[in-house]
This record gives structure tokens, sequence and C-alpha cells, in this order.
């Protein structure tokens, strides 16, 4: 099975660190560092699930999730979040965005592992 991720993250050492440990899974891991154009990004890539942080040169996190919801065919993909800031704010900013599940820095490999497990899990079920 070819699953696809795409990570914008914008922090080398996590990044490397995310590709490493999904990769290790069996996921083909597609990374990109900028914001500003993000969006244009994910939809040419067209990943099984996104992960994505809130802060990000360019463009918040958050401003390319509104875009994506906002997109044909963009309204079900599986949407990760990131953040070094995890106030009820920030989770209820995402959640009104149209995230999937939102994952405070910093977090344990097995923490992404079982959110990526049940995301994919969840995206595919009929």
């Amino acid at each position: 099975m070819n699953r696809r991720v795409l990570l914008i993250e914008d922090e080398p050492n996590i990044t490397e660190a995310i590709r490493f440990l999904l990769s290790r899974e069996g996921w083909q891991v597609q990374t990109h560092a900028d914001g500003a154009d993000a969006v244009d990004v994910i939809t040419a890539a067209a990943p099984d699930l996104l992960i994505l942080d809130v802060m990000l040169p360019g463009k918040s996190g958050m401003d390319i999730l509104k875009e994506l919801r906002a997109l044909d065919g963009m309204q079900d993909l599986p949407v990760l979040m990131l953040t070094a800031r995890g106030q009820a704010r920030d989770r209820d900013m995402a959640e009104k965005a149209g995230v999937s599940r939102f994952m405070t820095k910093p977090f344990s490999n097995a923490e992404v592992l079982t959110a990526v497990r049940d995301l994919h899990a969840q995206a595919s079920r009929p």
C-alpha cells in the first residue's frame, strides 16, 4: 500500500525526526518548510495525510488549514496540526478551521505514530 504523508514544518530537527519515524513505518514522506505556497504544494502532492505546523514562515498553519478546507476535495484530508503553543484558544481555532487532530510540541515518537495511524485508519473507512 502506497501511503503518502506531506509534512509542512520549518524546524529541520522535527522534520527529520518525523520523516525518519514515518519512513520506517512504510510511509512516503514529502516535506515542505514554507507557509506562503503550502496550499499549492498540498494540492499538487495530494497526500493521504497532512502534518501541519501552526507557526510557519510566510503563512500560518491556521490560515493554510482554512484555505485548504475551502477547496473542493480537501474537506476530508486528515490533518494533524503541530504547535509549540498548546493553549485552549489555539486548539479551539484549529478545531473551527477543520483540524483532525491537534498535538503540542514536544511530543513523543509514540504519540506521532498513534495519531498518524488513527487518522489514516479513520480516513480509510468507507
